[in-house]
This record gives structure tokens, C-alpha cells and sequence, in this order.
């Protein structure tokens, strides 16, 4: 995996000119990640629109892959020849993206089949073409299975998502946005061995943090994995079952912690992530039981955020609303039980606002898996998107079991990571970093969320 970040390229002043001239004319222009305008000169991911999933050269076909850096031959750099494009492989010399009949292939450049039309589509995506024909590359919505030639459609539209993009600094404080903005994230912030009671042998073994919630906030976490069983009608803490653990933390002692800390900080900004097990009646129980927390509660559904964008955290710091709460529940499956819906209280559906990337990166010891792909699946990649909002990228990366060597390796890694795997894979700058035992690497956790918040991305490379 590299371990350094791809230089970008300075904007093209063609696209520059192209964009002035449609400005003039009256043409709406829409700029979401990457500006769709002149078929780019950098390296790129052949990115579907509708899946996410990258294309990649798999032993001399080519399959939809989940998103993996430069570890899954899925860099391509378009260059222009007589006809139109080919697209030659990043790194494997001599070899660029062609077809045979119906299926896209890896082959000699100049070979025939290795000329491409690449064309503009709608929403900062392109369409790949076999020249005179109207067949198109066209993507899977499963991973692994193959890309092939079809008709027109979505599933034959394509990002050409930079491989390494192009920022600007940092907007200034009272301008820039809740989603311009990156959080150190605690994953199971409550497993900590610290605060309570959070599993039963061996899981107790385990813990994926080693200082309390209250330290926690003190150190400058402002992200926090939660995991809410029900036991005697509250709301508490466990991992995986509440089965065998005495005295689990009430979910609304670790939520009172937060509302103090908030209240004492100014400007602050908190957000909970619920890795929900309870019924809508027992998690509003225990938030309305916390005092204070109505006074801090941010609600992005009554504030038009889906239409309008995220509010600048100026704004959010003027009017005290300092904390987001989010449930992995969905909408649909508290209505299917009768429930009442979990925003009525202020508790937002995780789903309609995130996005987040798979959980784990392997076992506790030995090799890792880096790539970047939707915990949701392909109904919700993290490319995920609309010109109006952009929803916020939790970005995982732990294991399954947290060893402290290990977590201290991973954790020195995280920025490489984010920059050159998960940036490129959701089109957007991740702004929950989810880590276990944030105190450990060099650089730590905490630095490297720092050095995330001193740049937004550009459009282009």
C-alpha cells in the first residue's frame, strides 16, 4: 500500500474556460466532487455511478471490486489517441482496458478493442463507449462479478474519481460547514473497562478503549460508538449481549456525561452513534430522563438540512446545538413493529444522513484489509450524494478484536488510509475517523483528524 499521498495536479484552465462560458450563457452548473468537464489527464477509479464499485483488472478481465487503493490494479490514466481514449493501467506496464464481445478485458495498449469514447453524462459522471456503436462498459451491482458492454443507462454511467485529489485550505471558522469538518471517533467508547461493566468473559478481555467517557472528552474525542440493549426497560451498554454482565452503564449516564461536558464547553460539538437494540419507547425513556440534553439536541430534519445543506458550525456554536444522535435502526423497521419513529425525540435514522464504510479490517492479528466499501451495501455507497447535501462519511478502521499492538500500528496508519483509500472511495473527505484505543500511534488519532481539518477538497486534481 502507499504510504504517500499522490501529488495533485493544478486545475486545467480549459475547464476553467468551460465552466465561464456556461456561467454566461445562463447554464445551471453543478459541481458535486470531481467537475465533469474535459475527460481528465490524471490517473483515476473507474467508479459506477449507482454501485460505487471500482473497476479492476482481475487477471485479465475485469470486475467490479470493492474500492482498495493502489492494492487491486483498479488505477487507470485515460490518454488521448485517434479516435478517442484508451485507458491504461496505473500499474501494470503496457496493459489498458479493452473488450471481447460483451466483456471488458485487460489487454495490450493498441491492441483492437483498447479505444474508447469517453463523454460526459450528468452529475459529474461519464459514459465509456465503443466508438460508432451504442455500447457502453457497464457495471454489476454485485462485487466480484463481472463488467461487461451494454446498452445506455445508470448502470453505464462512470466516475472518473481522481486517485489523488486536489484541496484548498480550510474555510475559516465562522464559515465552514458541519460536513467540511473532521471528528476523532471512539468506537465502543463505553467498552472501556473504566467506566462500568460493558461484556461478559471473554469479551470482557477485550476492551476497545482503555479510559472513560469523561476522559475521553477531555482528550478531544467528539465522536462516540454506543451499543443500547434493553435490560429491566432502560437502555444500557453492552457489547454484542448484556447476557452475564453486572451492572452494564446506563445508556443516559454516559449521554449526561456529554450534555455536562457540552455545557461547560462552548463551541463544542458531540455526536453518539447508536448501535440501536432497544424499542423507540425505551430509548426515549432514557433520553428524556438527561437532563439538559434537550437544550443541546441538534435536529437537522426540522432545519430543512436535506434541502439546504449542513449549517456552519458557527452557527450551531451561536444557538448551543452542540450535539447529533444518531440509531443504525431504520425508519421502515420501526414502523413495521409499531413503533413510534425515533425522530419524533430527536434521535435521527442513521441511514438518511451518513454514510459509513464496513466495520472491520480483519481479525485482531495478522493482515488487514484496507478497502473502503459501504457497510450498507451497494443500495447506499459511500458515494452516495445529491448537489443539495452531502451526507456525513463515518469512516471505520478497527478489527474485530482489539489487541493494543495492533490497534497502535493501524492507528499510525489511519491518515494514509483516509487520504489514499477511503477519500477516493466515498468522493468526500471522511469526517468521523472511528478508531479502537485512539491514544495509541505516532502520529496519534487525534493528529492526524488535526491535519484532515486544514484542507477541504477542490473539484478537478
Amino acid at each position: 500500500m502507499s504510504l504517500t499521498r499522490p501529488r495533485p495536479r493544478t486545475r486545467r484552465r480549459a475547464r476553467a474556460l468551460c465552466t465561464v462560458a456556461a456561467l454566461a450563457l445562463g447554464v445551471p452548473v453543478v459541481f458535486s466532487g470531481p467537475a465533469a468537464a474535459a475527460v481528465p489527464t490524471y490517473s483515476v477509479y473507474l467508479q459506477n455511478s449507482v454501485t460505487g464499485l471500482n473497476a479492476a483488472d482481475s487477471g485479465g478481465t475485469v470486475a467490479a471490486h470493492n474500492p482498495k487503493g493502489n492494492e487491486d490494479h483498479q488505477q487507470w490514466t485515460p490518454v488521448a489517441v485517434s479516435g478517442g481514449h484508451q485507458l491504461r493501467n496505473l500499474d501494470e506496464s503496457g496493459i489498458c482496458l479493452g473488450r471481447s464481445g460483451t466483456s471488458a478485458v485487460t489487454t495490450t495498449c493498441g491492441a483492437d478493442g483498447t479505444t474508447w469514447t469517453i463523454t460526459e453524462a450528468a452529475n459529474s459522471t461519464y459514459t465509456i463507449g465503443v466508438p460508432g456503436t451504442s455500447q457502453y462498459l457497464t457495471g454489476s451491482s454485485a462485487d466480484s462479478a463481472l463488467v461487461q458492454l451494454g446498452s445506455s443507462g445508470d448502470y453505464a454511467r462512470w466516475y472518473l474519481t481522481p486517485v489523488g485529489y486536489a484541496t484548498s485550505a480550510m474555510p475559516s471558522a465562522d464559515t465552514r460547514t458541519l460536513d467540511q469538518v473532521a471528528f476523532l471517533t471512539s468506537h465502543n467508547a463505553y467498552a472501556n473497562g473504566v467506566d462500568g461493566n460493558f461484556a461478559s468473559f471473554p469479551v470482557s478481555l477485550f476492551p476497545n478503549q482503555a479510559r472513560g467517557v469523561s476522559q475521553q472528552l477531555t482528550d478531544g474525542v467528539r465522536g462516540f460508538m454506543l451499543d443500547a440493549y434493553t435490560v429491566s426497560g432502560q437502555a444500557v451498554l453492552c457489547h454484542n449481549s448484556c447476557d452475564g454482565v453486572s451492572g452494564p452503564v446506563p445508556l443516559a449516564t454516559d449521554l449526561k456525561r456529554v450534555v455536562d461536558f457540552l455545557k461547560a464547553s462552548p463551541g463544542q460539538f458531540v455526536t453518539v452513534f447508536l448501535e440501536d437494540y432497544t424499542s423507540s419507547d425505551v430509548l426515549k425513556s432514557s433520553l428524556a430522563s438527561v437532563s439538559g440534553l434537550s437544550d443541546v439536541l441538534y435536529r437537522p430534519d426540522q432545519e430543512g438540512v436535506a434541502t439546504s445543506g449542513w449549517p456552519t458550525m458557527a452557527d450551531l456554536a451561536a444557538r448551543g446545538k452542540q450535539l447529533l444522535v444518531f440509531s443504525d435502526r431504520t425508519r421502515a423497521s420501526d414502523v413495521s413493529a409499531g413503533y413510534a419513529t425515533r425522530n419524533t425525540f430527536g434521535v435521527m435514522y442513521q441511514r438518511e444522513w451518513t454514510v459509513e464504510n464496513y466495520w472491520s479490517m480483519g481479525g485482531g492479528l495478522g493482515g488487514s484489509d484496507w478497502s473502503c466499501y459501504s457497510r450498507w451495501g451497494t443500495s447506499r455507497p459511500l458515494t452516495t450524494d445529491s448537489t443539495a447535501f452531502h451526507p456525513l462519511f463515518v469512516m471505520n478502521h478497527f478489527r474485530d478484536y482489539t489487541i493494543g499492538g495492533t490497534a497502535e500500528t493501524d492507528n499510525a496508519k489511519l491518515g494514509n488510509r483516509a487520504q489514499n483509500f477511503c477519500t477516493p472511495a466515498a468522493r468526500k473527505k471522511p469526517n468521523y475517523l472511528a478508531v479502537d484505543r485512539y491514544e495509541l500511534g505516532s502520529p496519534s488519532p487525534l493528529t492526524t483528524v488535526g491535519n484532515l481539518n486544514t484542507y477541504v477538497l477542490t473539484a478537478g486534481q
